[in-house]
């Protein structure tokens, strides 16, 4: 990867580069995004974007728990940012904690039954609304997209 603080090999770049557009573009589509995924969620479920992401994401693990240090990578928060996103979730029942026996500085976030049911009955609605501002594209119009937004995000 290159230094974003490298001079260009072009330095006469324009503005509005099409990298640079593609990126501006995606940063209001993300907003968009998530502003619609957080009203659909938040009325329909209770939980922000942000809380269905961490309950996929712990859905999506084996045994339906990881370390917090690995949930907070997955998600792209610190660790302190992914204690304050799971606080309210245990206060109402949606994960727990469990400790490492072997290792007691060791904590997994785990979903409960609670937050497992959500998550699914959540996966419907951002099934639906993902439909309804994307349309029909096409698997090869996913595929690059979904390749593009992997790089960016370090994956």
């Amino acid at each position: 990867m290159t230094d974003p603080n490298d001079t260009p090999a072009d330095a006469d770049a324009p503005l509005d580069s099409p990298t640079s557009e593609f990126c501006l573009r995606m940063a209001r589509a993300w907003a968009a995004l998530s502003r619609r995924l957080d009203s659909s969620l938040g009325s329909l479920h209770g939980i922000s974007f942000a809380d269905y992401q961490l309950l996929l994401s712990l859905q999506r693990a084996p045994g339906g728990r990881l370390r917090r240090v690995d949930l907070a990578d997955k998600l792209g928060l610190t660790a302190s940012g992914v204690t304050r996103s799971l606080l309210p979730l245990e206060k109402i029942g949606l994960v727990g904690r469990q400790s490492d026996p072997r290792d007691a500085r060791v904590g997994y976030a785990l979903i409960t039954p609670t937050g497992s049911e959500l998550v699914m009955n959540a996966s419907v609605v951002v099934h639906n609304v993902s439909r309804m501002l994307l349309g029909t594209p096409s698997r090869e119009q996913l595929a690059a997209s979904s390749t593009l937004l992997a790089q960016l995000g370090g994956q």
